[in-house]
């Protein structure tokens, strides 16, 4: 039986890298397919007011957002300004923004579009106001107005 005896202890392998390249690409393409960029950048400051009853939105697709607050840059004044997607606007320009987002929007989907208003809770409604009226001339009636989850003991 001594002539099956290995003579020395052999070592393991290494590990082979050859398919390292393979798992970082395929990483690599997994965060680019499922990250989600930022669409705009906030020109104006929005502090949420805050409410008891929230509910979340089904479809974030559906939803064009107008923020309306007063501009982060104090060179622009303290006045509230309306932001529509990464430009200041004036009420006027309500309009022409609903029908682009419309127009965007598949035409089975344009009915269920819905206009988020997230507002600074120091703004006074006159402006708001306004934009609501513009919302109306152009039909659109689904308003969401965005706040924060508060707990009623807080609030």
């Amino acid at each position: 039986m001594g002539k099956f005896r290995k003579k020395g202890k052999k070592e393991t392998p290494g590990i082979s890298t050859a398919s390292l390249p393979d798992i970082i690409f395929m990483l690599l393409f997994f965060f680019m397919v499922s990250t989600v960029m930022r669409t705009e950048s906030l020109l104006v400051q929005v502090r949420a007011p805050g409410a008891t009853e929230v509910q979340k939105l089904e479809k974030k697709s559906l939803v064009s957002f107008i923020n309306i607050g007063p501009p982060k840059d104090e060179n622009l004044g303290t006045k509230p300004r309306i932001q529509l997607n990464d430009q200041f606007a004036t009420v006027a320009d309500v309009r022409e923004f609903i029908h682009a987002e419309r127009q965007a929007l598949d035409e089975n989907e344009r009915q269920f579009m819905t206009t988020s208003l997230k507002v600074d809770k120091e703004t006074n409604m006159g402006i708001v106001t306004d934009v609501k009226q513009e919302l109306r001339q152009v039909g659109a009636f689904k308003i969401n107005y965005s706040t924060r989850r508060v707990n009623e003991l807080n609030y």
